[in-house]
């Protein structure tokens, strides 16, 4: 072989390589998810800042869409919404999804933006931060009802622990909004397309809602993967300090960033409040839907997901029609196992907490939520088990909550006993992918 064919053997291998190379980077798509998605980040639009392939695709903040907001038949039509999400994990790259499951016509976002806040919990986007979205190459989308949108990836670093500004504007009325009602997170509303105003200044009108966002993926070397809580209000957050990220999923978050030998997860809250495992609220899509109906979307599906927590069967017991079979809720709970062993998904159950003191608390519940616990700790219903009910009841008066972890309702715990649910973990087990014969 001459020296010039060799040159030309090279340089065509080396073209070889960059195709493929290409291909599989543009052809990723990591956020698993179905036919309702209008999957961005098949091309790359000119002069877009796209991450490198450096790490992998994981979220660092999610929240299930929970309902229609009342009285939003026209949308958000001429205004500009700024949701406030606290990372998990931090990466050099970010996407976005939006989700229009609860909507009745076409949503239409014409301008959307990602920015790090320059202050906690607040509207105005840090200098040199600001990144204009685009989907599919395009800088608007269409979002049929029940479907959602998934943004090409913007080169941005996102550093863990940190507050992200995601702004959308619709020009258009359409509605019912999706939305989540309780954040625990003031966010904020513009009137006009104020998409990229890096001050705050126009966003005039808070609110305790996320409306359309439901998730943000980082590109990440730091974070191995994701572990997803499936869960109520207890695990919503809806009796934290606004604001403070006092949740226990995000106490949790911290101990698995800080502590030595944690697995490198991030950790998706997925809590709704009044979430029950067996029944679905009123409408169709369901406002509330039940866990079986939701754990493919809100669990399964989500980026980078290794490990699943399951905190449920509070409402099912509480909540009209009240379930007063322990098998029946045990049979859900095995359900949900089995749909995450199918995907090679460990699954760690929480016992269910006392709620001794609420309105709701009759002997009879109190012996249902008994009979859960003892099955959920006999070791024939999850992988591995963090018992809640053991970490904050009452020694003295077991179906109870110890008062220093009680905020005051007797059902809801209070910051210090968000913290305690999060210290209950025994972090090693999240790790490992091969799920326990059960």
């Amino acid at each position: 072989m001459t020296r010039r064919n060799g040159y030309a053997l090279l340089a065509a291998l080396a073209a070889v390589v960059v195709l493929i190379s290409t291909a599989i980077y543009v052809g990723f798509s990591g956020d698993g998810s179905g036919d309702d998605t209008l999957r961005a980040g098949s091309r790359t639009p000119q002069g877009s800042a796209a991450p490198a392939s450096s790490g992998s695709w994981v979220g660092t903040w999610s929240s299930s869409p929970a309902a229609a907001e009342p009285r939003t038949e026209d949308g958000f039509a001429g205004r500009s919404i700024r949701n406030v999400v606290h990372t998990s994990v931090g990466g050099t790259g970010a996407r976005i999804t939006l989700s229009n499951l609860y909507g009745r016509t076409p949503l239409s976002i014409t301008h959307a933006s990602i920015a790090l806040a320059a202050a906690p919990s607040n509207p105005t986007a840090a200098a040199g931060t600001l990144r204009r979205l685009s989907f599919g190459g395009n800088h608007s989308v269409i979002i049929q009802p029940g479907g959602q949108a998934v943004s090409d990836p913007v080169r941005l670093r996102v550093p863990h622990d940190a507050d992200l500004l995601v702004t959308t504007f619709s020009p258009t009325p359409s509605g019912p909004v999706t939305y989540h009602p309780h954040a625990r997170q003031i966010s904020y509303v513009a009137n006009g397309d104020r998409v990229e105003d890096l001050r705050g200044d126009a966003y005039t009108e808070q609110s305790p809602f996320w409306r359309y966002l439901s998730a943000v993926d980082v590109l990440s070397r730091e974070a191995e993967g994701a572990v997803v809580v499936m869960g109520d209000s207890l695990t919503d957050g809806v009796s934290a300090t606004m604001g403070a990220n006092a949740r226990w999923t995000d106490v949790l978050s911290d101990r698995m960033r800080d502590e030595s030998g944690a697995p490198r997860y991030s950790v998706l809250n997925q809590g709704i409040s009044g979430n029950r495992i067996l029944s679905d609220g009123l409408g169709r899509p369901a406002d509330n839907p039940s866990g079986l109906s939701r754990f493919e979307r809100d669990a399964l599906s989500r980026t980078g997901v290794k490990a699943v927590v399951i905190a449920l069967g509070v409402n099912d017991i509480l909540r009209t029609p009240q379930q007063v079979s322990s098998e029946k809720i045990v049979d859900g709970l095995r359900e949900l196992t089995r749909q995450a062993h199918a995907r090679g998904l460990r699954v760690i159950g929480a016992t269910l907490m006392p709620f001794g003191g609420h309105r709701g608390y009759t002997p009879q519940l109190e012996a249902v939520r008994k009979q859960v616990n003892q099955e959920i700790r006999s070791g024939k219903v999850f992988d591995a088990v963090v018992d809640f009910d053991r970490a904050l009841r009452d020694p003295y008066a077991p179906e109870k909550l110890r008062a220093p972890y009680d905020s005051g309702d007797h059902l809801h715990p209070s910051d210090e006993g968000f913290k305690k649910m999060a210290y209950s973990f025994n972090l090693a087990q999240l790790k490992g992918s091969v799920p326990a014969e059960l």
